[in-house]
């Protein structure tokens, strides 16, 4: 299992970014900062959910997911994901699909990137 990103200032996304979206969350990957280490990092708001009880489960059932699709990520690669207010009403199916759907396209885009 990947560890997690702790310091702030690696949470910082550019344009460049790769990037894939479902209606539960969007995930941003860039480079490892250590290659060998590549960590994933989960971005729940207390804007987007008011209550502490909201923003654990969407982390619990974002941690399932990255946990069941581990092997789809690229290992040189850091993965934020930030959740959006319908992974409230997602089952656990639907998530792990919309995650294979989002990781999937990241490596298609990191293909297609770096055979230019």
């Amino acid at each position: 299992m990947r560890k997690t990103i702790k310091n702030h200032s690696d949470f910082a996304v550019t344009p460049d970014d790769l990037s894939g979206m479902s209606s539960y969350f969007i995930v941003r990957a860039k480079y490892a900062k250590f290659p060998n280490d590549a960590r994933y990092g989960l971005i729940v708001t207390k804007r987007t959910f008011k209550h502490a009880v909201d923003r654990n489960r969407a982390k619990r059932l974002l941690r399932d997911w990255i946990r069941f699709h581990n092997d789809m990520m690229l290992p040189n690669m850091d993965y934020i994901f930030v959740a959006r207010a319908p992974i409230l009403r997602a089952t656990r199916d639907d998530g792990r699909t919309a995650m294979r759907k989002a990781l999937h396209w990241i490596k298609k885009t990191y293909k297609n990137e770096s055979e230019k």
